[in-house]
């Protein structure tokens, strides 16, 4: 028996929060899908800020120049000129909700300032602004009585006409979202959700590499949903690598936001050097990509594991005010950020493609809707503007949430049977080791093959060994029965596969894609479309 909504929302970030609050005020039963505890989210780890103009010494065009500037010729810009115009009124609707900004002690709001900006513009929580934004949000959830949380819940695949046994997408009006699966992990079942549209605001994809930023649950499973749906994805290969993780021996990389560097914080080779002037004009506030290059750059020259970002210039006062997470977190490691310097690499940090939309949060799905970092709507072109993505996130969820409600009353809702789950024949393997392994696989693969920066050859090599391990996931999940170890792997194998399938598209070096066979950019390459993978 298939449970029913007017709208499901697959994700519980800032994104996925805002846009169920908009549609419940609106009278629609909601049901948010998460397949951990509600408040685990990319959104829950932002430290830098979000970004928008709300000093009169600022204005919208300059950040929309500075957007562009960083999205180096792919940003769409009318929707950056749309997204950055709505900026300030998702603030204070954010203020609205029990989001306290940090403020000045003269009352006025704390600004800071990142790299690419050319003004402070970042309003802050501290530097566990995400985690305050998730917060509110989901206080306001509990308060309302038309959405349901359901934790634990893995969204599986879309339903659509063209999975009904009988159902006819033309009787229909379209070829459109019905609903979903999903694995409840806790009772270990498949479950059948129906709906009028289903938003995906399920995050990044930064755990198809080795090392990464991202919390454990980023394995990009709305954009392999969509992918599998046949749902248009793009701009794959620009993914931003964060200049300033803190270096250490094991896979974890905490974030050592740039709002440290805003502060006057300064890069360091091994020589003690600051190094970011041979690079750019803007020294250590240059662009991510800019950064991140300069850094491998300086690692590959010397040889070292890391370079240095020297915070002693900071006062201490301020590193404990203004970071008290990053200072807490590095004295844990036996770093007093106020006395030495910290060892820092770049690491996976966030994706500019993902799902197309429209400025309504549209796809090209009728009733699938996404939003936040697993769409791409062409705010960010080939490079990320520090801060713009918590911004894009609460704007597009509201405009989105708008949409859907008018979709949902012009829809021929008859109500469809929709089918029930058939799992495979095999509950366990004594191959099962095999998946860990392959875990492992694609993200050494794509830490390696396709990083920051990239040649045709290893493009070609991680093509081959995720297309072998595409074909031995495919065979595990219609023989086996799916748990969320299997599911997570197949969404990242398909989401590297669509990495790699733009970044050989893509035969010129732009933003954040920088590959030495064409390190100059063209004007023969627009946006890149990642093509259906064999993936069923």
């Amino acid at each position: 028996m298939a449970r029913y909504y007017d709208v499901i929302v697959v994700g519980s970030g800032i994104a996925g929060l805002s846009f169920a609050l908009k549609v419940a005020e609106a009278g629609r039963k909601v049901g948010i899908i998460t397949k951990k505890n509600s408040a685990e989210s990319n959104t829950n780890y932002a430290q830098g800020g979000i970004a928008a103009v709300t000093s009169q010494t600022d204005d919208v065009e300059m950040h929309v120049a500075d957007t562009l500037d960083a999205g180096d010729g792919l940003c769409d810009e009318a929707a950056v000129r749309e997204i950055l115009r709505d900026g300030p009124a998702s603030i204070e609707e954010l203020v609205q909700r029990g989001v306290d900004f940090s403020q000045l002690g003269d009352g006025r709001v704390s600004l800071g300032k990142e790299g690419g900006h050319s003004k402070r513009r970042i309003l802050h929580v501290r530097d566990v602004t995400g985690k305050a934004i998730e917060e509110a949000l989901l206080h306001a959830i509990e308060k309302s009585e038309t959405i349901e949380t359901l934790e634990h819940f893995f969204a599986m695949d879309l339903i659509t006409p063209l999975k009904v046994p009988g159902c006819d997408a033309d009787e229909l009006g379209s070829n459109r979202v019905l609903g979903l699966f999903a694995l409840n992990t806790q009772e270990d079942r498949v479950e059948t959700f129906g709906a009028g549209a289903v938003l995906l605001a399920t995050g990044g994809i930064g755990q198809i590499y080795q090392y990464t930023t991202n919390p454990y649950i980023a394995t990009g499973d709305g954009i392999a949903m969509a992918h599998r749906a046949g749902v248009e994805v793009q701009n794959m290969e620009f993914v931003q690598f964060h200049p300033t993780a803190f270096y250490t021996k094991d896979s974890d990389r905490f974030l050592i936001s740039e709002a440290v560097r805003g502060e006057g914080a300064i890069l360091r080779n091994m020589k003690g050097e600051a190094f970011m002037g041979r690079y750019d004009a803007r020294k250590d506030l240059a662009l991510r990509d800019i950064v991140a290059r300069a850094i491998d750059s300086e690692m590959k020259l010397s040889g070292a594991r890391h370079v240095w970002l020297d915070t002693r210039g900071i006062e201490l006062e301020v590193l404990q005010d203004r970071f008290p997470n990053i200072y807490a977190y590095c004295q844990s490691r036996g770093i007093s950020p106020d006395t030495e310097m910290i060892p820092v690499v770049p690491a996976a940090h966030y994706l500019c493609g993902g799902v197309k939309t429209n400025l309504n949060s549209e796809t090209s799905l009728p009733g699938l809707y996404a939003c936040g970092e697993v769409a791409c709507t062409g705010l960010h072109g080939a490079n990320r503007l520090a801060s713009n993505s918590l911004l894009e996130a609460v704007v597009m969820a509201n405009r989105g949430a708008k949409a859907v409600v008018r979709y949902l009353d012009s829809v021929h809702s008859r109500e469809v049977d929709l089918p029930v789950w058939k799992d495979g024949d095999f509950r366990d393997s004594d191959e099962r080791v095999v998946l860990l392994h392959n875990w492992d696989e694609v993200k050494r693969t794509m830490w390696d093959y396709v990083g920051i920066v990239r040649t045709k050859k290893r493009l070609e090599r991680a093509r081959t060994r995720i297309q072998t391990l595409e074909r031995e996931i495919n065979e595990y999940y219609w023989n086996f029965k799916v748990d969320e170890s299997l599911l997570e792997l197949r969404n990242m194998i398909l989401v590297a596969a669509t990495v790699i399938d733009c970044a050989l598209q893509r035969q010129e070096s732009r933003g954040l894609h920088y590959i030495l066979d064409y390190p100059e950019k063209s004007a023969d390459f627009g946006n890149s479309c990642a093509k259906r993978a064999f993936l069923k």
